[in-house]
């Protein structure tokens, strides 16, 4: 079956992974709603906010909807603000960090295969 809604209607819930920091998610579509290959999250970033430094066996792709931030990728950072895509692949310490004065918005989307 087919899921139309509008984000807002998604409930919000505080990230409370080690070294999240003032980042909320929305589960926009995922197992539950019948996805059977990714789901697709947003992330809602305070100022001075981020998600942990984390890595995991699985892809993901971001794309920033809103807000000024750093990637940083193992030993690299990139500055992303409205408008980037960003590909992480399998196994790579990553975070991304609020630098901007707002909120920084991005929907990550990952495998269903990797949620528990």
């Amino acid at each position: 079956m087919e899921k139309v809604v509008h984000y807002t209607e998604i409930k919000c819930e505080e990230v409370k992974a080690e070294n999240a920091k003032n980042i909320r998610i929305r589960w926009l579509i995922s197992k539950k709603d019948g996805a059977p290959n990714f789901a697709m999250r947003l992330f809602e970033t305070d100022r001075n906010g981020n998600s942990p430094y984390h890595q995991h066996p699985w892809e993901h792709e971001i794309f920033i909807l809103e807000g000024e931030g750093k990637l940083i990728v193992e030993d690299r950072e990139y500055n992303i603000k409205e408008g980037y895509a960003i590909y992480i692949p399998p196994n790579l310490k990553h975070t991304i960090k609020n630098t901007g004065e707002g909120k920084l918005k991005f929907i990550c989307i990952i495998p269903v295969i990797s949620i528990k």
